[in-house]
């Protein structure tokens, strides 16, 4: 890896709060300080799955919860074994989804697959998979790469909206399939709609392989706060992303807007983030603001609160979001000299 050891360590601790609901969320909660000496992987146990409560909105329960074993001591927690705890917590029922009616019809198409799994579907009222889809305007054929794909939620809809003509390279990095997704993966990618999603076991500041040339979009939902705690090279992984684009090729960033002024302040503990900040350091790589999308807005939001998806309780999923579109620029036009005559 990349990182420091100790930087793997707190990566890992934070995506184990990934699991249950939040891993399809991409939302990941702070984990707490880790203590002098990290306790054996031996202490971290499969727990049995809990009783199947009502799914949160935007959420839907997990198969299997990884959490911590009790501790046996009164010394400190090992990092994450109270935000896995939080993350098995039961939660209230999920609202149902409404889709925006001037969607085009090529996007209530994918909303209406038959294959779509109900546990997708759960999620949906959270993300709004819909307006989202059509901020993208993603067409068939296209080559898109998405950072932090998690348990593959929006993966399913890019290579839905690109269809089996197009590719779709999803990067995780390594730490958060050994650690949360080992199985989840594989087994989204081991559906027939993502046959044509390639797997990119890869480090954030280098997210796509070589062959991850001339994309039409790159898409990072509701983790870019996140590799700023984390401690991942932005400078880098945004400048990635620009050599990935072909020129007019799309950077989609979506995010849990921090109040105004507030920078990178708030991305541990409130798990949001300046959209100023954003635009700033995207900008820094080269890239243009093209346009910004209201989809996802709630100008009520206090932005007081942990946007975190067990965290926010019974403000989940009403938090004001942003939806950012930056553009590679095309090359600028070759001089000709003009013939003497």
């Amino acid at each position: 890896m990349r990182r420091s050891i100790r930087g793997g360590l707190i990566l890992t601790a934070t995506l184990m709060a990934c699991s249950s609901g939040k891993s399809e969320t991409r939302e990941i909660a702070s984990a707490p300080a880790a203590p002098a000496t990290p306790p054996p992987d031996a202490q971290v146990t499969k727990a049995q799955p809990p009783p199947v409560a009502p799914a949160a909105a935007g959420t839907a329960p997990a198969p299997v919860t990884t959490s911590a074993a009790p501790a046996a001591s009164t010394e400190a927690p090992a990092p994450g074994t109270q935000l896995a705890a939080a993350a098995s917590a039961p939660a209230a029922a999920a609202p149902i989804y409404t889709p925006a009616a001037n969607l085009p019809p090529e996007v209530l198409a994918i909303l209406k697959a038959g294959d779509r799994t109900d546990a997708d579907k759960a999620l949906d009222a959270g993300r709004k998979p819909g307006e989202t889809l059509a901020f993208f305007d993603l067409k068939p054929g296209m080559k898109v790469g998405e950072i932090g794909a998690g348990g593959g939620y929006t993966t399913e809809l890019l290579a839905r909206a690109v269809g089996p003509q197009g590719t779709v390279y999803a990067q995780n990095a390594p730490v958060m399939i050994e650690k949360v997704f080992k199985t989840s993966w594989p087994d989204r990618l081991r559906r027939p709609i993502n046959a044509k999603v390639i797997r990119a076991d890869r480090e954030f500041d280098a997210p796509f392989p070589d062959d991850a040339k001339d994309l039409d979009a790159v898409v990072i939902n509701a983790i870019y706060h996140d590799t700023v705690w984390i401690g991942v090279d932005r400078k880098a992984m945004n400048a990635a992303v620009f050599a990935a684009l072909k020129p007019g090729g799309k950077y989609f960033v979506i995010d849990s807007s921090a109040k105004e002024g507030t920078g990178l302040n708030d991305v541990k503990t409130l798990h949001r983030i300046d959209e100023a900040a954003v635009k700033s350091e995207v900008e820094a790589a080269g890239f243009k603001l093209e346009k910004s999308g209201d989809f996802l807005r709630n100008p009520s939001d206090t932005r007081d609160w942990s946007a975190s998806p067990r965290e926010a309780g019974e403000k989940r999923g009403t938090g004001d979001r942003f939806a950012l579109e930056f553009v590679k620029p095309m090359p600028a036009p070759a001089k000709h000299k003009s013939k003497k005559k």
